[in-house]
Formats: C-alpha cells, sequence, structure tokens
C-alpha cells in the first residue's frame, strides 16, 4: 500500500460560472488515489496584483492523496486544461479555472516545476482566510508560523473578501 499524503489545494475561478468552475475542478480532483477531507468557506475575493478584473471565487480543500507531488501536479494541471485554460496572456490575470497546491504534508519542494508551499500563499488572504477555516494551526515549513498568524499579519486594508452565499 502506498503512503498517504495530506495537501491544500486552492481553487479559483474569475471567468464563466465561476462556482461551477471551483467545483467541478474539485470534483475532478478527487477520486481516483485522492480524496477529499475538509473544504473552507467559499468566497468572493477582490482580485491581487493585476486588479482590472472581475473578483474570484476562492476556496480550499484539504486532500488525503497517494500521488507524490509532481503526480499531484500534473493531475492539477489536466484538470485546468479540461476545463479551459489555455496560456495566461497576463500574469495574474483572468482565469476560467486555477488550482495550487498550497502545501503538501510538510515538504518543501523546490524545482522549475513545483515549489510547496505556494510562494506567495502567506501574501493572500484569498488563501489564507480558507485555510484557517480548515485548520488555523497549520504551520508554513519555511517560514516557521501557523496560517493564522500569517493570516492576522496582513494588512486589513487589502485584499477584500466577503463569504459567498
Amino acid at each position: 500500500m502506498s503512503a498517504t499524503h495530506i495537501a491544500y489545494i486552492s481553487a479559483g475561478s474569475n471567468l464563466g460560472n465561476k462556482l461551477k468552475n471551483c467545483c467541478q475542478g474539485i470534483q475532478s480532483l478527487t477520486g481516483q488515489n485522492t480524496w477529499l477531507k475538509a473544504q473552507s468557506l467559499i468566497y468572493k475575493t477582490e482580485p491581487v496584483d493585476y486588479t482590472d478584473q472581475d473578483w474570484f471565487i476562492n476556496l480550499v480543500v484539504k486532500i488525503g492523496t497517494i500521488l507524490d507531488p509532481m503526480q499531484l501536479l500534473h493531475r492539477v494541471e489536466s484538470i485546468q486544461r479540461d476545463a479551459g485554460r489555455v496560456h495566461d496572456s497576463i500574469r495574474f490575470g483572468p482565469r476560467i479555472l486555477d488550482l495550487d497546491i498550497i502545501f503538501y504534508d510538510d515538504a518543501i519542494i523546490n524545482s522549475a516545476q513545483l515549489i510547496v508551499p505556494h510562494p506567495r500563499m502567506h501574501k493572500r488572504r484569498f488563501v489564507l482566510q480558507p485555510l484557517c477555516d480548515i485548520d488555523p494551526t497549520i504551520i508554513h515549513p519555511v517560514l516557521e508560523k501557523d496560517v493564522q498568524s500569517l493570516l492576522e499579519d496582513l494588512d486589513d486594508n487589502e485584499q477584500r473578501i466577503i463569504v459567498y452565499r
């Protein structure tokens, strides 16, 4: 039997039926070799970096998987392609589906294809708040701080997020 790993995946969309895009992406992720363990609330979130675009729908899921990090990355990339995502012409621009591996166990991975923990997650309210919904005590293995502390370190006036109803 293969070892079981825990990964946290963020999902986001700001094109088309945003909620459906995210939900279908998560549904596609779970199944063979991967199962859903927890899901955050769903949020409507202000765009970050490239702000001349529609707000996003974002959430985070905790999954169990027997896939190694690169297999999981390939699965995520395949799901994004199947959803209709093509090469992003604008960095941080509009996207039909964005799935990012935020954490994979307590691994620190720094390769050309994959960086874990996600390199900007500690600056993103749309990642930190949903992570805190699931477990605010998760420790960032590089920064050695829990995600609740990282969330509290953000400027309150930046990156508006609203619970999606």
